[in-house]
């Protein structure tokens, strides 16, 4: 008996999944899921090849309940913008949970990736930043720079936008390209320092390895997203960052310890408060923002479970609008 696989391009899956409400609840599931101890999510594989400047990761989870599992392949290659390809790509298969077939390969180039991180920073905002009219300010101006502006925009009323970057090429394509977009001004400036000063919403995008953000910065009231710290050994944010805040939220924070912020905290009591886990978080079952002078911080690592969500969401959405070239194997 031959299985039906549906194939589907980076193109479709640009229509099909979009920075939206939709699209929105359906990444916040992944949080909720998590929190409600329903998901089987394996340690992320990661393997470096050095010798071209890249990194391959693989993440994955099964949710109790959901028909698929999601397999994603992500790379990033920093050498190939000299060969006039993107440094980031991948795709995603999805199997059953039932049968271990094969029901889809996702052909999106880092796409969803992207999608879902920028919606994850929206989550993050949604339930921790504070309320009212913001000014947004983003540290680096790559791809990942503009999903997270985007996702905030979604989530709140963002009255200006700043963003630091070292390169002035990236910065003036950014002011560009997401005023237009968003029809708000966008401020660029080297000095991350600036933008943290001036903003009432941080978010870091940046795979750095020493801190980018330091403590003294910091005003009351302020809410950070860190998404860039996803391995062993980066660092966006200076301990004392953490340190001073009133909320510390992470997607998992088993993770951020070996993977995110929290893997350079040498002693989580000299924190203000015990991190959180963002489903927790938005079931209710942790206390988020308790007022609008706290600090707050969400550090993203990114899970396989957010994969998961996504991947399920777009299937979904392709059958409805009977998209993908469909093979039997």
């Amino acid at each position: 008996m031959k299985t039906p696989v549906v194939i589907l391009t980076e193109e479709e899956l640009r229509s099909l999944a979009k920075m939206d409400a939709s699209a929105l609840a359906a990444v916040e599931k992944a949080f909720v899921w998590l929190s409600e101890d329903r998901v089987e999510m394996p340690p992320i594989m990661h393997m470096g090849v050095e010798e071209h400047q890249g990194d391959i990761d693989i993440k994955s989870a099964y949710v109790k309940g959901q028909p698929a599992v999601a397999v994603k392949v992500a790379a990033g290659f920093f050498n190939n913008p000299a060969l006039g390809l993107p440094s980031s790509s991948g795709m995603v298969v999805v199997v059953s949970a039932k049968t271990g077939r094969c029901e889809a390969v996702l052909l999106d180039n880092a796409y969803l990736t992207d999608l879902r991180t920028g919606l994850a920073g929206a989550v993050a905002a949604q339930h921790l930043a504070p309320e009212g009219p913001c000014e947004v300010g983003i540290i680096g101006a790559g791809m990942q720079g503009r999903f997270q502006a985007r996702g905030v925009a979604l989530v709140r009323e963002v009255t200006k936008l700043r963003v630091a970057d070292r390169s002035e090429e990236q910065l003036a394509k950014y002011q560009a390209e997401m005023s237009e977009e968003l029809g708000i001004p966008v401020e660029v400036t080297p000095s991350a320092e600036e933008v943290v000063r001036a903003s009432d919403i941080i978010v870091t995008t940046t795979p750095s390895k020493s801190p980018i953000l330091q403590a003294d910065w910091l005003s009351p009231g302020q809410h950070i997203t860190s998404m860039g710290s996803d391995l062993p050994g980066k660092q966006e944010l200076h301990s004392d960052v953490l340190a001073k805040a009133d909320v510390i939220v992470c997607d998992k924070p088993e993770q951020s310890r070996t993977h995110g912020e929290l893997q350079h905290v040498k002693d989580e009591k000299g924190l203000k408060t015990s991190p959180k886990a963002l489903g927790d978080v938005i079931r209710g079952n942790s206390s988020g923002r308790a007022d609008q002078n706290q600090v707050t911080i969400c550090d993203l690592s990114g899970i396989g479970v957010q994969d998961t969500a996504i991947a399920l969401y777009v299937l979904e959405t392709a059958t409805k609008n009977k998209m993908g070239q469909i093979f039997e194997t």
